[in-house]
């Protein structure tokens, strides 16, 4: 029976992804071969993108939440001419464009980086979130679909109930997800683990579903035809398909289905890889070879989506002709950038908490960024991000014209949303919780420190002082957590994260300023809970023009020539070795110089005659930290001595852990006072040695 040029597509499809983890020695065929019916009826017949301007704003967005399908990605863009055949012969190899689990790489068509499980159809949600904001305030002209591919295992991370149930709730018509359900994950069939009916509870959740067999093309047609006339709710294909389609063994007898073949080279299953090309119509001397009918097919096809895309751009340019002023603004929006602001003009009260410093930021950035999105997890009135939804409707079902999600008990998922809207582009978005609860965000701040995506979040408070609340929400650990990712370098060669402690209310106004400046990285904002007293100005008489100094990662907030000793610190803890110093100056007359650094990573890439002016080497450094004392090390060196907390916290007032935990002025002068004895003690025992 001759193949319809459809059919020879998809096998193309399933031959070049067999291949490549055959190369490899690495990867997973089962599952690319399974989904090659679907993938290449959406990428040639709905998808609509143009080949030759990968990074149009206005195009659709496919979301891989199965990352170990990468060769199923890499296999169909090829056909666009998006990867070479050395590309593909490279697949998992060093410094190739093709690694195992796809990297963000828009220009080839990759929208986003995924492979733990459950985190990429999440991120299609929030860009489905950013793309109808976005639309409610310039025009259906620019509407556009988002394509999420979600596995078994995507559908088992718990993370996929806060996604089915946001965008359920959201009414999202514009999000299209394609189930790949084949019964099959890494070491069983699913009937191992699951017996649920996915169907019904994602029905549940205010999705439309349709279940289809997805080897049969047709019925890809129908169902994705259907869900892009679907206006009221999000829809799910639940496609039924098979592992390793096409695949036979050496008799030429089929053999799919079977699970080893979802991680391992057709060679080392119970299949012929050699005879499993040639059943699909490969080239047994050149197995990462494109069909000349298909290459010819797709040569056509892409000039049919260029021509289709200048229709579209030219209805934008008739747009922009009409509407000057909000042409502007979708510019400036889709730039990442924020409109020129003063933010001196933010009004502070007196020594107040840093998460209420943040909140009058907010109530001032509500009026003047309009493309922000704020969100919080059934904590706005905590976290004070309520300053901004109170200028600002939360979103509720097809209605996108406020700027604020409520998104429930769902850290994790709400942290993914935000790095789909930074995916999409054309909005900020902030999300707040308690610091606490940033565990539950970890796994998706690593993957925006990846991706380099400016998300900004807002973690409060930020310590032991947290107080009554006991153990379980004060946080030790985790900005330990943060100040590790602010080491690491993304692929672009940019630290991964911005990790900002502010020491008081105009410290906080400037983080969100720097914040909102940076766009190649995620920044994490940690603000305190209890009162702060304020730092005295040193100079200026403004503190926050001193406070702009933050830009530096670190800076001087009383200084004095020739220093007996350097106290470092950050948060509240600045105020507590101020207050420290003054009683080392009035008692003993020394003279101290206090150090805030609000982030170690940003000020280790200042000048070093900088660093050394700040925090001078020669000098004995004390590091002051209400978490782990290790926060402080790569500050104050191996001859500094840092006091911290080495304990989880206790349930009591704020101010009786402070005592109790020593996090003093008098703790800092008795401390600070016998390490500066032993530090010159030590010297002339050196000296003495030498």
């Amino acid at each position: 029976m001759t193949k319809t040029i459809h059919q020879l597509a998809a096998d193309n499809i399933r031959v070049l992804a067999a291949a490549m983890v055959e190369k490899a020695n690495s990867g997973h065929p089962g599952g690319p071969m399974g989904a090659a019916d679907y993938m290449h009826i959406l990428y040639s017949e709905f998808l609509q993108f143009d080949p030759d301007d990968m990074t149009w704003p206005h195009r659709d967005r496919f979301f891989l939440d199965a990352g170990h399908l990468s060769a199923m990605m890499y296999a169909q863009l090829s056909l666009f001419g998006k990867y070479s055949q050395d590309d593909l012969e490279n697949f998992r190899q060093w410094k190739s464009c093709t690694p195992g689990h796809p990297e963000l790489d828009v220009e080839r068509g990759i929208e986003n980086t995924s492979g733990p499980l459950g985190q990429g159809h999440t991120m299609g949600v929030g860009a489905a979130i950013a793309e109808r904001f976005l639309t409610a305030r310039f025009g259906d002209w620019m509407g556009h679909t988002i394509y999420a591919f979600i596995s078994d295992g995507g559908v088992q991370e718990e993370i996929s109930q806060g996604a089915g149930r946001i965008a359920g709730f959201l009414g999202l018509s514009n999000l299209i997800m394609f189930y790949d359900s084949n019964d099959v994950q890494l070491s069983s069939n699913t009937e191992v683990v699951t017996n649920e009916d996915t169907a019904k509870k994602y029905e549940a959740w205010g999705w439309k579903v349709r279940t289809i067999d997805a080897h049969n093309q047709d019925q890809i047609r129908e169902a994705l035809t259907e869900a892009n006339q679907e206006k009221d709710k999000p829809f799910l294909i639940i496609g039924k398909t098979i592992m390793g389609k096409g695949a036979v063994d050496d008799q030429g007898n089929v053999y799919e289905g079977h699970f080893e073949m979802h991680g391992m080279p057709l060679g080392n299953t119970g299949a012929s890889y050699n005879k499993t090309i040639e059943n699909l119509g490969g080239d047994l001397t050149n197995h990462f070879r494109i069909f000349p009918e298909v290459g010819d097919f797709y040569q056509k096809l892409m000039k049919d989506k260029v021509d289709e895309t200048r229709k579209r751009k030219d209805i934008e340019k008739t747009w922009r002709e009409k509407n000057n002023q909000l042409a502007e603004k979708l510019d400036l929006f889709l730039s990442g950038k924020i409109p020129p602001l003063d933010f001196s003009q933010v009004e502070q009260k007196e020594n107040v908490a840093t998460r209420a410093a943040s909140s009058a930021v907010l109530s001032f950035l509500a009026d003047h960024v309009e493309n922000m999105i704020v969100a919080s997890a059934d904590l706005s009135n905590s976290d004070k991000t309520d300053s901004f939804l109170k200028k600002h409707k939360a979103f509720s079902k097809h209605d996108f014209s406020g700027q604020f999600l409520q998104i429930g008990v769902a850290e994790f998922t709400m942290a993914n949303l935000a790095s789909g809207m930074a995916l999409h582009g054309g909005v900020i978005p902030a999300v707040g919780t308690f610091f606490a609860f940033s565990d539950y965000m970890k796994p998706a701040m690593r993957l925006a420190a990846i991706m380099g995506l400016p998300v900004i979040y807002i973690w409060t408070h930020d310590a032991f002082r947290v107080g009554e609340d006991g153990p379980t929400h004060q946080p030790v650990e985790q900005e330990a957590q943060l100040r590790l990712l602010e080491k690491i370098k993304n692929h672009a060669g940019n630290r991964s994260l911005l990790a900002l402690r502010p020491a008081d209310a105009a410290e906080t106004t400037v983080a969100w300023k720097m914040a909102l400046e940076t766009t190649n990285m995620p920044t994490a904002l940690i603000l305190s809970r209890q009162n702060i007293k304020d730092i005295p100005p040193l100079n200026s008489g403004s503190r926050y023009q001193e406070a702009l100094a933050s830009a530096q990662g670190a800076y001087l907030v009383k200084s004095c020539e020739d220093p007996d000793i350097v106290l470092v610190g950050n948060g509240s803890e600045v105020s507590t070795l101020i207050g420290g110093s003054e009683l080392l100056a009035k008692r003993e007359g020394l003279k101290v110089n206090v150090v805030s650094a609000i982030s170690e990573g940003l000020f280790r890439e200042q000048p070093l005659d900088y660093q050394q002016h700040v925090i001078p080497s020669s000098k004995p450094i004390f590091g002051l930290t209400a978490g782990l004392p290790v926060n402080l090390l790569g500050l104050v060196g191996d001859r500094g001595q840092i006091f911290g907390l080495e304990h989880f916290g206790y349930s009591a007032p704020a101010g009786v852990l402070d005592e109790k935990f020593g996090f003093t002025a008098e703790n800092v002068f008795e401390r600070a006072l016998k390490y500066l004895n032993e530090y010159k003690n030590d010297l002339e025992t050196k000296n003495l040695t030498i």
